[in-house]
């Protein structure tokens, strides 16, 4: 059956369109990336700005005026600020004699951390919404579907629909109880608690900090 026969799809080039009430709703977590008011704010500040190759194109799931499911988008004119590096697919898709940019990604901008992208309640929903964001790309000639750090299950449900998967790694730290950095160096041996604490001393005499905030900020600093 084809899921998305009970949905009507709509694009946002900007979050406050779906709007906060609506977009939590259908948050299967608490993730905070995932949130309206964080992805709000990347907007709000142009940190994701058309210019900056970030074009927001948020969909949306409605069964009748009821929001059922969204999906974080954005149409990219390169790979930066994904920590996925697919530069070398580009180029042999160019080298090909295609057009690797623009592409749609779902993601949460900078940020690599596993999390849901396909947000509903419901799996019909999360699969309808795979299959929208696939049409999206071939209505409107972009080259590729990418779909970064999703959650396990997911990922099982992209393979089903017949989306490429991919596996990497990620190191992580786990913090074992350590209150302070003090904490962490104590572990380690003298001759390497010294080393560590020369170099930071060292980094730390070329460095020197000035917060800027607010009207004060000026062109100069933004050139900087």
């Amino acid at each position: 059956m084809d899921d998305m026969t009970t949905f009507s799809v709509t694009l946002h080039s900007a979050i406050a369109d779906i709007g906060r009430d609506a977009w939590d709703a259908v948050r299967p977590d608490a993730n905070p990336f995932t949130s309206y008011d964080f992805l709000h704010a990347l907007e709000a500040s142009r940190s994701i700005d058309p210019r900056a190759g970030w074009q927001a194109t948020h969909l949306a799931l409605r069964d009748g005026d009821t929001v059922a499911g969204v999906m974080p988008l954005y149409v990219k004119s390169h790979s930066m600020g994904e920590y996925v590096f697919d530069q070398g697919w580009a180029r042999a898709y160019e080298q090909a004699g295609g057009d690797y940019y623009p592409k749609l990604l779902s993601a949460v901008p900078f940020t690599p951390v596993t999390g849901a992208r396909l947000l509903a309640k419901d799996a019909a929903t999360r699969r309808a919404l795979v299959d929208a964001a696939v049409r999206i790309c071939d209505t409107n000639r972009l080259s590729s579907l990418h779909i970064n750090f999703p959650l396990e299950d997911e990922w099982q449900v992209m393979g089903e629909q017949g989306l490429l998967l991919r596996q990497d790694q990620q190191f992580w730290f786990d913090n074992p109880g350590y209150a302070s950095f003090d904490d962490f160096l104590a572990q380690l041996s003298s001759n390497r608690r010294k080393v560590i604490r020369r170099e930071r001393r060292d980094v730390q005499a070329l460095l020197d900090f000035k917060i800027v905030t607010g009207n004060d900020i000026e062109e100069r600093h933004l050139d900087d």
